[in-house]
Parts: structure tokens; sequence; C-alpha cells
């Protein structure tokens, strides 16, 4: 008769048997369901989560970053010129825009508009071409025929000859002016020069073709990107980012528009002196380093008053003393009432945007630095002032 607690615990001599068992299993239970038993098979205990905080971990995942953030480096500096041209295309596009947002309010449809406003774009380019590019090509041919005169006029000043005598400044320069294959030894003979011209054309292209993407597009491009942001965030977002635009769009409306009246300003007053017929090419050139922030002014001014100075010692009196007064007037009058509403930045600010956007990109970078430090300052003052003066 059995015991009645045998049944439940099991006898005392099976569990020696079973313990016998597993010993001689080398401690695992021949009865123990094993991986390949089917789905109810236990694959043994979970380890612990890998350490997070050791060294290992951290030298792994601070190298596979720091080989990635190079990788991403290496990417973008390979399509940097691309960049470029988006970036230049962007900032025309939203140059153009305040012409469109102009013919909205007068009641025509943005496309309509921005039609109308392309039109008449592609019209003014064409004609520049037609128009005034010759022009342009036959006084830069004239200056450049005419320079050999003009520095043996320079040779008659005392100073001058001392320096010719001592370093042969002028015969070197008569020299390279009059070889016929110096432009194209500048830019690294003839194949090098007409790939440069080709390279030029082909951007110029690509950033008619993007602003014009750009411009057309350029609600339902910012409203896709505003979408990114949170829900509860977007309407601010949204009013920061319409009012970056905007004032990126009038800075370099702006810009145009006041380069625009120097060069005007510059043909006017060349036209009656005796370097007039050279007065197109001149005020194209003032007109074009115009655009450059804080020292494209005083290029054009030296440019054209090296010019006056070469041909006569009195017209060069003229023009220093015309673009003196022309560049405070600008300073002081025309540049204030045209950038007040787009740019409001300290002149320190830009002095350092100016230089850091020259070292940085050269002379397109000098052209955007001051309206994406307006931008920053813009940003800086609406998000990161307010979220202080909140605590």
């Amino acid at each position: 008769m059995s015991h009645p607690d045998d049944t439940a615990t099991g006898h005392p001599d099976d569990l020696d048997t079973e313990v016998d068992g597993v010993a001689e299993h080398g401690g695992v239970d021949p009865a123990a369901p094993t991986a390949g038993d089917g789905e109810e098979a236990t694959y043994g205990q979970i380890g612990e989560p890998f350490d997070r905080r050791s060294p290992f971990y951290y030298g792994f995942v601070g190298a596979l970053g720091a080989l990635s953030a190079w990788w991403l480096f290496q990417a973008v500096a390979g399509i940097g010129s691309v960049l470029m041209l988006v970036v230049v295309s962007f900032f025309l596009a939203a140059g153009l825009n305040p012409a469109v947002e102009f013919l909205q309010r007068r009641g025509l449809r943005r496309s309509i508009a921005v039609t109308t406003v392309i039109v008449m774009a592609l019209g003014t380019v064409a004609l520049f071409v037609v128009a005034i590019v010759p022009v342009i090509t036959d006084q830069v041919q004239s200056i450049t025929s005419n320079a050999p005169g003009w520095l043996d006029q320079l040779q008659e000043n005392k100073r001058i000859q001392e320096l010719n005598r001592e370093y042969d400044i002028i015969d070197k320069l008569k020299e390279k002016i009059t070889d016929e294959n110096f432009v194209t030894a500048l830019f690294g003979g003839a194949l090098g020069f007409g790939l440069k011209i080709v390279s030029a054309l082909f951007n110029l292209f690509v950033i008619v073709v993007l602003t014009l993407y750009f411009l057309a597009s350029l609600k339902t491009t910012t409203h896709a990107i505003y979408r990114l942001a949170p829900a509860s965030r977007r309407d601010r977002v949204t009013r920061l980012g319409d009012k970056v635009i905007s004032n990126i769009g009038g800075y370099v409306s702006g810009a145009f528009i006041v380069a625009l009246c120097a060069g005007l300003t510059s043909l006017v007053f060349l036209w009656f002196t005796p370097i007039g017929e050279y007065a197109v090419a001149l005020a194209f050139v003032v007109a074009v380093l115009d655009v450059i922030p804080m020292i494209g002014a005083t290029l054009g001014a030296v440019v054209v008053s090296a010019i006056a100075f070469a041909t006569d010692f009195k017209t060069g009196i003229a023009c220093v003393i015309f673009y003196v007064v022309y560049q405070q007037f600008e300073n002081y009058v025309i540049y204030p009432r045209v950038m007040s509403k787009s740019v409001d930045l300290p002149g320190a600010v830009i002095v350092i945007a100016a230089l850091v956007g020259t070292a940085l990109l050269g002379v397109v970078g000098a052209l955007l630095a001051i309206p994406a430090a307006a931008a920053v300052l813009l940003v800086v003052r609406e998000v990161v002032v307010k979220r202080q003066d909140l605590r």
C-alpha cells in the first residue's frame, strides 16, 4: 500500500535516480525540451543587455559617427558647386518674388504674375545681350587698344619714371597688354579659356532654369517644408520662414536697384566727360561691382578714376570728386531707403558677415552673407531671445 504523499511528491528513491541521471548528462536534464523540439522549445535564459557604459561601446559608436560625418562632409564637398548654383538660384528667385507679389496685389493670379515676371526678366536679359553687350565689347576693345598710350602718358610722371627704371613696370605691362595671347594665357591657354567659357554659360543656364522653377513653385515648396514642423509650432515656423524669405528677396532686389542707380548715374556723368566713349562699359563695370557689399562701389570708382587719370588729369580729379559725393549720397540716402525694410543689421554684423562670406565662398559668399546674417539674426531674436525672456 502506497503512502498518500508518494503520488504528489514522488518516492525518495525515484528522486535519487533522477538526480543521478541529470548528473550523468553533464547537468542537463535529458527529458527537458531542447531547441529542436518545436515552438514550445526554450533557447535558454536571456542575458543581460549590453553595457552602454563600456569603453568599447563608446569607441565603436564614436568611430562610426566620425566616419559617417567625414563621409557626409566629402559628399557635400563633392557637390559643392551644384549646391552653390542651387543657393544662388534660390536667392534670385526670392529677389524676383516681391515683383510677383506686387502683381498679385494688383489682382493677378500667381501663375499669371509668375509668367509675367519671367517674361519680363528674360526679355530684359535678351535686350541687354542684344543691345548692350556689343557696345561694351567694342568699348572694352577700345580701352585695351588705348591702354599702351595711357601707360606712355604715365611715364611722364617723375615718380613713375623712377619706378619704371628700377622695376621695368611700364614695359612689362605694355608687353602683356599688347600680347594677343594674354587673355587665353590668363585662363590657361586656348583650351582652358574655351572650357571656362562653356562652363560659365552652362552654369548661367542652370541658374536661369532653377530660378524659374523656384519662382514658380516657391509657395508650394515652402509650404511643404513648413509641414515638417510640429503642428503646435507650424504657424510660428511659417511666419518666421515667410519673413526670412521676404527679407532675402528684399535684399536681393534692393541690391540690384542700388547697383542700377550707381550704373545709370555713372553713365550720365561719364557721358559728358572726355572718356564718354567708354561710358557704357565703365558704367556697366560700376553697376556690377556695386553689388559687392562694402568694397564694390569703391572698386568701381577706382577703376573709372584710374582710366580717367590715364586720359586726363582734370578728368581724373572730376571722377574722384563725383564718386566721393555719390557714395555719400548712396550710403546715407539710397541704401537706407531701399534696404531699411529688408536688412536691419548693425554695422559690425554687416562687416563681419561680409568678411566671413568672402573668406568662405569669395564674391558669391560676400553677396549672400548679409541676407543670411539677417535671417540668422531674425531667428535669434524671435526664438532664442524670447525663449530666454520667458525663463
